[in-house]
């Protein structure tokens, strides 16, 4: 199976060192057992917030006085192996590319059996949330997501 942002996936595989645990609920799956495909999308921002909540930038980003907030851009998602009720995942996350004030990243599943199950990457905008303008990365907020 080609992604296209991936190049390389043995070395894209390895540059993950972040990863928050997940269990399929029975509730994520569709009749026949397997994991509901909308619910990645979930896993995906329980995987973010945690990443950046490790970061340093959801404090920020929560403080009711701030300015700057977070948004979604764009998210996908590529399905490589079936998932089921009751297994464990690991949901990986990595900032892949950092714009100016947007950031790209890349998520992997990996079930107990350490097989990559789906993929996926996602830009993510920080704004001002008076103006809704791109609002640009700080230098400690950039050299964060290099962590």
């Amino acid at each position: 199976m080609r992604i296209a942002y991936i190049e390389d996936m043995e070395k894209w595989i390895q540059s993950f060192t972040f990863s928050v645990p997940v269990s399929v609920r029975f509730s994520e799956t569709d009749m026949y057992g397997h994991l509901n495909n909308t619910v990645t999308f979930t896993y995906f921002e329980y995987a973010r917030i945690e990443f950046l909540k490790t970061i340093g930038h959801m404090e920020e980003w929560l403080d009711p006085k701030g300015a700057a907030i977070p948004v979604v851009a764009d998210l996908q998602c590529d399905y490589m192996k079936q998932v089921f009720f009751d297994e464990q995942l690991s949901i990986f996350v990595k900032a892949a590319a950092i714009g100016n004030s947007s950031v790209d990243l890349h998520y992997m599943a990996k079930n107990a059996k350490n097989e990559v199950v789906f993929t996926g990457r996602g830009s993510i905008v920080q704004i001002d949330k008076f103006t809704g303008k791109a609002l640009p990365w700080k230098e400690y907020q950039k050299s964060a997501f290099s962590l």
